[in-house]
């Protein structure tokens, strides 16, 4: 419409001319009111000298109090207040132009003139505000929503959305019975029961959460929950973070690792792990990574004498040592950093000799599953012997802890990468047999989410890019946790620490990766497109990949479990190969590893790494729609 694309200035002039206006009109319906002369002529005759100098000063008073610089979207008290001063000062300025030009003005004018100006500005501001409203609308189709959530953020959501183009809230849905029937910003509020019918009668069309204060468990319970309805379901950030991304379109914001647990995170702030690592020379291999970065920023409130980062990127290094730098020095802990392979025991054993290491958390390793699948060599390399190059110098210098950081693919495993990692926790248990100082532990890991290679960034890359999003089976499944829970994992397992010991977090239910698929879409303010369903985001599924398995488990054997100081944390004390198997093992790897032979790898791994198999999975297509 073209007032709407008239420039500030004019809509500025255009209100101040209707103001203006308004003054010698109101005057005359009082005079009108007052004498019982509909005539305006006849009132201009005797009254034109004061509505003349009520005018003039009228236009002044609306400058100097700046009525034309409120929107007439944002219309509240403020505006009304001034517009009702702006009533006073006229009534006031008629009594002074009647005395200077003796026109005998009755005292009941003054009143009627300010009220009838009251009525008449806030009126027409009204009325222009809704025909605005209604011509802009005319021409879009907005999206009828309701808001689930009556406090502090949904109603500065529904504020937010009444200026919006896109999307008309209708309702507010809450679970308290002290808000239901209430209206609340305009708007009813009624229990969650009536969102099934106002869904599919078509009323509401989209559900928006807007609890910012929600526990994650209880946020993916309501997800799944309004999942059911046949309506989209998005979950929005606060007020203050819409202004700050600037549109509500901008606000849909990334999702954290943490709402797509599908339970509480795990409480592993125990007093146990400070006093392990407080004053102590802490070793971190892979330091530039995912989870050994992580391990040095908890680290740094443990209190460590200092923490060294062993890495074989320059580039991971340096970010990590740039990252850490300022709060290693203002906390007191020596930062050390060290270029290196896991493989060159000449270069570990320096590291750790010059650098008097009480505690070494082995955190490099090549994981990502198809990769290693295709570079079997690099893979154990990497894995197996530099694991036992990193536990071997510990050992011989008497180091106090060791823990090896592995995965849940390591049971059982179908590819090389877990298989690798089963027989790295082999050389790790072989080794603790013949150490009486150091303590050697292993912790097993579920998919971390937001690690390196997981599907939490590649999810959200292909969120934003508009999809779709890529899932290699409607049915696999994973368990899952967060950076910091594996982080703090690590530090808790070398505190309880007993020698030979296989640590695992208690993860709840593995999660179908479709459904993590699915809530990070709706997370982050899509919608998913499938079984004929308009959205934003569509699903496909490009088949599992060599070597994935459609579920994982986290022991070999569930008898052996213990209990440690820690409900969530659970022991494992598992079989293990004699030294004379590892010895063995470890020659025909290392044989294999020289003559370039991927499958004297594979056969390796086939022989020692129990219910390892390789599977070759032909692919599996499975229609966007299903």
């Amino acid at each position: 419409m073209f007032l709407m694309t008239l420039p500030r200035w004019a809509k500025r002039l255009i209100l101040f001319g209707v103001d203006l206006v308004l003054i010698p009109f109101s005057f005359m319906i009082a005079y009108s009111l007052r004498y019982g002369m509909p005539d305006p002529v006849a009132i201009a005759a005797i009254a034109w000298r004061p509505i003349a100098a009520v005018t003039l000063l009228g236009g002044v008073a609306i400058i100097a109090l700046r009525l034309p610089n409120f929107k007439l979207h944002g219309l509240e008290n403020r505006a009304f207040g001034r517009i009702a001063m702006l009533a006073v000062l006229l009534g006031v300025f008629s009594i002074v132009a009647s005395y200077m030009f003796q026109t005998g003005t009755p005292r009941s004018v003054p009143i009627i003139f300010g009220a009838m100006f009251f009525l008449l500005s806030t009126g027409a501001r009204m009325v222009a505000l809704f025909l605005l409203t209604g011509l802009r609308d005319r021409g879009l189709s907005r999206i009828p929503v309701a808001i689930y959530g009556a406090g502090a953020a949904g109603i500065q959501l529904a504020s937010a959305l009444s200026q919006s183009p896109e999307m008309r809230p209708t309702i507010f849905v809450d679970d308290s019975i002290s808000l239901q029937g209430l209206v609340i910003a305009g708007l009813p509020v009624r229990s969650p029961s009536h969102l099934a019918r106002l869904a599919t009668t078509g009323k509401v069309r989209r559900v928006l959460v807007a609890i910012p204060t929600l526990e994650p468990a209880r946020r993916c319970s309501l997800l799944e929950d309004l999942s059911r309805l046949p309506c989209d379901v998005q979950i929005l950030p606060s007020y203050v973070e819409m202004i700050e991304n600037g549109t509500l379109a901008d606000s849909l914001r990334t999702v954290a690792p943490d709402e797509l647990l599908g339970r509480d995170k795990v409480d592993l702030d125990i007093p146990d792990v400070a006093k392990t690592y407080a004053g102590r020379v802490v070793m971190v291999t892979g330091a530039g990574g995912s989870i050994g970065s992580e391990l040095c920023r908890q680290l740094l409130d443990c209190h460590p004498r200092a923490i060294v980062l062993f890495e074989h990127s320059e580039f991971a290094l340096y970010q990590i040592d740039r990252e850490l730098r300022g709060l290693a020095g203002r906390r007191g802990v020596d930062l050390v950093t060290r270029l290196g392979s896991v493989t060159n025991a000449n270069r570990v054993r320096q590291v750790m000799s010059e650098t008097k290491v009480d505690v070494v958390l082995h955190a490099a390793a090549y994981k990502h599953v198809p990769l290693v699948e295709e570079n079997e060599l690099e893979g154990a390399l990497n894995n197996v012997i530099g694991t036992r190059t990193v536990a071997e110098v510990a050992v011989a210098l008497g180091i106090e802890r060791f823990t090896l950081i592995s995965t849940d693919k390591a049971v059982r495993p179908t590819n090389v990468m877990g298989a690798t990692k089963r027989l790295a926790e082999l050389v790790v248990q072989d080794l603790q047999n013949r150490s009486p100082r150091t303590k050697l532990a292993m912790v097993r890991f579920g998919n971390v989410l937001g690690s390196s290679g997981s599907v939490l960034p590649l999810f959200q890359s292909q969120i934003e890019a508009g999809g779709p999003v890529t899932v290699t089976h409607p049915d696999v499944t994973r368990f899952f946790m967060t950076i910091p829970e594996a982080a703090r994992l690590v530090l808790l397992a070398g505190a309880y620490a007993t020698g030979g010991d296989v640590f695992v977090l208690d993860m709840g239910k593995a999660m179908r990766i479709a459904d993590i698929a699915r809530r990070m879409i709706e997370l982050s303010g899509r919608t998913v497109r499938e079984g004929g369903k308009d959205g934003d985001i569509e699903i496909i599924y490009t088949g599992l990949r060599p070597g994935e398995k459609l579920y994982e488990e986290l022991l070999i054997d569930d008898d052996s479990l213990r209990a440690t100081p820690h409900d969530k944390i659970l022991r494992a004390q598992e079989s293990h190969l004699s030294e004379i198997e590892v010895q063995a093992m470890l020659k025909r790897l290392r044989a294999a590893l020289e003559q370039g032979d991927p499958d004297g790898v594979r056969s390796v791994v086939t022989d020692y790494v129990q219910g390892y198999h390789r599977q070759e999975i032909a692919g599996y297509d499975v229609p966007a729609s299903s």
